[in-house]
């Protein structure tokens, strides 16, 4: 039986690496904090064990990235979100298609199991894990297969926030260009944000833009793997945030006098955000990454190849 005076010294611990985490999630919302460095931030404290076990953070970061993600949209102006949209559309569509059709080869030739290489080229196709849990209760999917699905997108969105800036400024890519890259290129919404992000506000607004858009296309995926697997398609769910972003746009279009408000508010998104990096990067453990295996990991590596190297050159190109 533990001791009194032990049992006070492991309450003691826990308090002391409880505030230690949250003081340096508040750190994160100053602005010297880039996207990259919360990541290594949260993931080093998941390292050390110093990440809270009694408070739901998955759901806090659902939420803080919902609201970050409706805030940006009181600083994207309606005429440049409709011109951004228009001239991505048909990339967008034909890097959905072109992911899902190239994943369903990969996972056979990779001998993965189908459901969870559906999974991950969901993900790849549209917004990472928003798309795979959307996805997977319309196919019917396993826990496990869930799981392998979101921990291989999750290393890769990772990886991302580095790799995408560097290759942008590399290449000397424009800001709109960068932020067209990213939204068709990177995972989940928030990676994309984050990094374009950390390249330039004009290509945060961009990317945030067309991912939405991209984002939008759950709702037809979802139904059609539903017909694909023969699953439950009344169980696809409803990415709300994105409505709520489109209202926050169309608010600042309509009540323009407001302007220097909108410009507080997209910067405190901005912030918000990266503090959602953190507590993503809180997540991430040695075991998670282990779990993901090998040919996931590498049908997810394949995937991203294909979908980066070919929207960078039709980028560049055209």
């Amino acid at each position: 039986m533990m001791s009194l005076a032990s049992l006070t010294n492991s309450v003691k611990k826990c308090q002391t690496s409880d505030c230690l985490f949250f003081a340096i999630a508040l750190v994160c919302l100053l602005p010297f904090i880039s996207s990259p460095v919360a990541l290594i931030l949260g993931f080093s404290l998941a390292s050390l064990g110093f990440v809270p076990t009694q408070f739901n953070l998955g759901a806090l970061t659902k939420k803080l990235l919902s609201y970050s993600i409706i805030g940006l949209g009181f600083g994207i102006h309606l005429d440049q979100a409709i011109e951004a949209s228009k001239q991505g559309l048909g990339l967008i569509i034909a890097s959905i298609f072109f992911t899902l059709i190239i994943g369903n080869l990969l996972t056979r030739l990779l001998h993965i199991e189908q459901k969870t290489g559906h999974l991950i080229a969901s993900g790849t196709a549209i917004c990472g894990g928003s798309a795979i849990a959307a996805v997977a209760p319309a196919i019917n999917a396993k826990d496990e297969q869930t799981s392998l699905a979101l921990a291989t997108v999750f290393i890769l969105n990772s990886v991302a926030l580095f790799v995408f800036p560097a290759i942008g400024h590399l290449l000397d890519m424009s800001q709109h260009a960068f932020g067209t890259w990213a939204a068709i290129a990177i995972h989940d919404t928030s990676s994309v944000v984050g990094a374009a992000g950390a390249y330039g506000d004009e290509a945060l607004r961009t990317a945030t833009t067309l991912k939405l858009a991209r984002a939008l296309w759950i709702i037809p995926v979802a139904f059609l793997s539903s017909l694909m697997f023969k699953g439950d398609s009344k169980k696809i769910g409803v990415p709300f945030f994105i409505v709520f972003y489109c209202v926050a746009i169309l608010f600042a279009h309509w009540v323009p006098n407001l302007q220097p408000v909108y410009d507080q508010i997209f910067f405190v998104s901005k912030r918000v955000l990266v503090v959602c990096l953190f507590l993503i990067g809180s997540g991430i453990t040695v075991n998670r990454l282990r779990a993901s295996g090998l040919q996931p990991l590498l049908l997810g590596i394949l995937l991203w190849l294909s979908i980066g190297l070919g929207s960078l050159t039709y980028i560049q190109l055209f």
